[in-house]
């Protein structure tokens, strides 16, 4: 998020704040030495420099918000419109007004959603974290920034089952995790359709994992964005099966059967944990949720 908000500084917000909090009108002034150091580090005449508190909590604000909803519709929209079988809506339950629902869901949870993420963003920002600029300055190099993806990909899978899991506990299933699935039968807009702490949980090992293990910036942005894109992709309700990595990869059919069985794949990326979990169900053809829609619609031809 850092290198993002240096690049909405640079371009736009230095501006904007020196407009709306010009040098000299402002009552809350930050200390000399921080305007002594905005006037050399930036073109901004604003009394709130770039490292001021205030000003970066409201810049990431607008920046998480105004992403999250692009990043929503976009790539939702993609997936809706390119992979998302639209005959799956014909099925018993999907829900009337199913997709305004799922996106009225998504929009009401963003901003709590953001409120709770507000403090990882700014600890990254003020170099809390152990995110890094240079490949050379890391020890290890490439192969430390080769290494880390891994790591990354199998240390947020694993929080995230458990997670998820406990969500599915009696004690928080009903108000946390229930409205997420109230989608038995989902579309992409239901990815971000959660109750906001729901969704915050789920979100947490990504934050975590660069205040624990160092990571490239640049490496760390894509994916937080490929994340975001593959939790809307496993949510299209696509049984394809019979892939060769089927049995590795938590894909969209084992998703699919995590909404439509409650208890079973709980996993973001792999089946391993749900394996070793004992929570594992394999991708059948017999369980897809098509067979419903085509028995319906033959039900409905023979009436007719």
């Amino acid at each position: 998020m850092d290198v993002l908000l240096e690049i909405a500084d640079t371009y736009l917000l230095d501006g904007v704040y020196t407009k709306l909090v010009p040098l000299g009108l402002s009552q809350t002034l930050p200390s000399p030495f921080e305007v002594a150091a905005n006037l050399t580090s930036s073109s901004t005449l604003s009394a709130w420099p770039r490292s001021y508190i205030p000003r970066q909590i409201l810049s990431l604000s607008i920046i998480s918000i105004l992403g999250s909803h692009i990043l929503y519709f976009l790539l939702a929209s993609i997936s809706y419109y390119t992979i998302f079988n639209h005959e799956m809506m014909r099925h018993p339950r999907f829900l009337p007004n199913q997709i305004k629902l799922e996106i009225k869901t998504s929009l009401q949870a963003f901003p709590t959603m953001t409120l709770l993420t507000l403090p990882w963003f700014l600890g990254e920002v003020r170099g809390f974290s152990r995110l890094y600029d240079s490949v050379q300055d890391q020890w290890g190099g490439w192969w430390y920034l080769v290494g880390s993806i891994p790591v990354y990909l199998l240390f947020t899978d694993y929080c995230i089952y458990w997670i998820h899991r406990w969500l599915h506990h009696p004690l928080l299933y009903k108000t946390l995790h229930k409205p997420h699935h109230k989608w038995i039968i989902p579309t992409p807009f239901a990815s971000y359709a959660f109750h906001p702490l729901d969704g915050y949980l789920q979100s947490i090992p990504y934050h975590l994992f660069v205040f624990i293990f160092p990571m490239h910036r640049i490496l760390y942005i894509g994916f937080f964005i490929a994340v975001m894109f593959w939790t809307i992709l496993i949510h299209d309700s696509d049984m394809i099966t019979g892939h060769p990595l089927e049995r590795i990869i938590n894909g969209p059919a084992h998703h699919t059967l995590h909404h439509m069985y409650f208890t079973v794949n709980y996993g973001q990326y792999f089946t391993w944990a749900d394996r070793a979990g004992n929570s594992y169900r394999h991708p059948e053809p017999s369980l897809d949720p098509l067979l419903e829609v085509n028995m319906e619609k033959e039900r409905r031809q023979k009436h007719d």
